[in-house]
């Protein structure tokens, strides 16, 4: 995900193409920074709302393991569930990320947000669920 001057990107790309997987320009300076807060709002919300479905599933008596069988192949499928619902599976909670690297991302993407006027009042939700967990950790670790 990078920004600046398309030139230089191309100049460069064999350079960044050994730092990592891939390398895809987006546009001029600022570009790549957006991008890579969006995707970050697409995985917050969709951990989010994985989560809150296979709830869904088990407080409804629904196999949770054969709820992610029929549905992993079709739209609702991602990389997301594919890689958090075999840990919920597993009561295996341990964070993959750590929460105050999902708030700082979520509030640089709602800051960008009220600067350019993009309503995202899905991200502000998940930011005030993250912001909830962060304070009920704290008080944990307090007691």
């Amino acid at each position: 995900m990078a920004g600046g001057s398309e030139e230089v990107f191309h100049e460069v790309y064999d350079i960044l193409m050994t730092m990592g997987g891939s390398a895809v320009y987006c546009g001029e300076i600022g570009a790549g920074n957006t991008t890579k807060l969006a995707n970050q709002m697409i995985v917050a919300l969709n951990i989010a709302a994985v989560s809150e479905a296979f709830l869904l599933a088990r407080k409804a008596g629904v196999d949770p393991e054969k709820v992610f069988a029929a549905i992993k192949g079709g739209l609702a499928g991602s990389t997301v569930m594919n890689a958090k619902i075999p840990m919920m599976l597993e009561r295996n909670f341990q964070p993959g990320f750590k929460i105050d690297l999902h708030i700082k991302d979520l509030g640089n993407a709602l800051e960008t947000a009220h600067k350019v006027g993009a309503y995202t009042p899905l991200t502000a939700e998940v930011m005030e669920i993250l912001q909830m967990l962060h304070a009920d950790r704290r008080i944990t670790v307090l007691l």
